[in-house]
């Protein structure tokens, strides 16, 4: 076994340190804005500890982020088109993930390239289809178009991921369901599915992501107040607020606490599934 020597020692734990600094120093400066009462505008310095410690900006931007909705209101649409865009991402891209994974058909390179270029096309390029699709079906300025524009950003990334998570499992363990009498929907849905959920998991996160942190292209689909989700909010919370840091900090810090618990709890189950899915295989 290769020592390590002191001096190599030193450089990794410094290497490290580097690196959890990049990370921590940003939230930090986010927590201290949040909590600072003094902080009247854009920080102008960097300071260690809140000069005046209070929670009045938190109660602010509660009940008053914007001229029409509370937080809670923001945060009910946030909610509803990010796990919207997530459930339909993964109920309809799993079927299609399973196809291309299991069966040989015509135009299936040519559709595995198409969502492969998909993938990696900005979001901006689907604006002007998902424009008029959607106002010829009079769903532009609701949820629910908003909803769709997410699921179709979403999609090619989870057909991509659950493809390759189908093709990991085996075969013969499908096949031994269809000798014991199952059918191939039955084998999918209790062979098959289970053992791919931690990738499943992990499309459907990035979907409800997009949902939830992308603001630039719902101003395109959202005319009423009360369709505004938490992303759109706080991309306006400076100018509405009066340029305070402290509202646009708060803010940030209440809206990444439903995505902190929602990975947290996610993380769990998918160690636990990859666990069970390694004993099972």
């Amino acid at each position: 076994m290769h020592k390590i020597k002191p001096w190599q020692q030193v450089l990794y734990q410094l290497g490290l340190l580097l690196v959890g600094a990049y990370v921590l120093v940003p939230i930090w400066v986010l927590a201290y804005m949040a909590f600072d009462g003094s902080l009247k505008g854009s920080p102008v310095d960097l300071r260690i500890w809140p000069e005046q410690f209070t929670l009045e900006v938190f109660q602010k931007v509660w009940y008053n982020p914007t001229q029409s909705l509370s937080f809670p209101g923001l945060l009910r649409n946030s909610l509803i088109v990010a796990g919207g865009a997530a459930l339909i991402a993964v109920v309809f891209g799993a079927s299609m993930a399973y196809a291309f994974a299991r069966y040989r058909f015509p135009g299936r390179r040519v559709g595995l390239f198409v969502l492969l270029v998909g993938a990696f096309l900005p979001p901006v390029a689907l604006m002007a289809p998902l424009y008029l699709l959607l106002e010829s079906f009079h769903l532009r300025t609701s949820l629910l178009g908003l909803m769709i524009v997410y699921t179709a950003i979403a999609m090619p990334f989870c057909i991509w991921n659950m493809r390759a998570s189908f093709q990991a499992v085996s075969k013969e363990l499908e096949e031994a369901a269809f000798l014991d009498g199952a059918g191939p929907f039955t084998a999918f849905l209790r062979v098959t599915l289970p053992l791919a959920l931690p990738s499943i998991a992990v499309a459907a996160l990035v979907a409800f992501l997009v949902g939830y942190t992308e603001f630039a292209i719902g101003w395109l689909f959202v005319e009423s107040s009360e369709n505004v989700t938490l992303a759109m909010a706080i991309s306006g919370i400076i100018g509405q607020l009066g340029g305070s840091g402290a509202s646009l900090a708060a803010l940030a810090i209440l809206m990444s606490l439903p995505v902190v618990i929602i990975f947290l709890l996610l993380q769990r189950y998918l160690i636990d599934r990859l666990l069970i899915g390694r004993v099972e295989t």
